[in-house]
């Protein structure tokens, strides 16, 4: 049975970093978008980042929401069936469960929560100011 469990999660004071890790098993991941997403207490889940499948260098891209960009990096690492969110200079704001998915297809609408297919229990992440 396929299964994601995320870790990494923790608390961490403004400014700081934290390294989340999805470790896929069940099945290989290395075909699929795997993504990031993140939900803040008593709001909708929304959209952090997306890696595309690695075939070469080359073929591989990532996709980030706008609050992430040049400050999270998604990655993927195939031979270990594991994707990482490097977050840095976090802020309070980010505080939220943060939860990895995965789908195969295309990487149209990548922020709808409804397509993607596997999902991960997710891993808290608390900022303090």
């Amino acid at each position: 049975q396929a299964q994601l469990v995320e870790s990494g999660g923790g608390l961490v004071q403004a400014g700081g970093s934290l390294r989340l890790s999805c470790a896929a098993s069940g099945r290989t991941f290395s075909s699929y978008i795997m993504a990031w997403f993140r939900q803040a207490p008593g709001k909708e889940r929304e959209f952090v980042a997306a890696i595309t499948p690695s075939g070469t260098p080359s073929a591989t891209s990532t996709h980030y929401a706008e609050f992430a960009q040049g400050r999270f990096t998604i990655s993927r690492d195939s031979a270990e069936n594991t994707v990482y969110l490097q977050m840095n200079s976090l802020k309070p704001e980010d505080t939220a469960v943060y939860s990895c998915a995965a789908r195969m297809g295309s990487i149209v609408e990548l922020t709808t929560t409804r397509l993607w297919n596997f999902w991960g229990q997710g891993t808290q992440v608390t900022v303090s100011s």
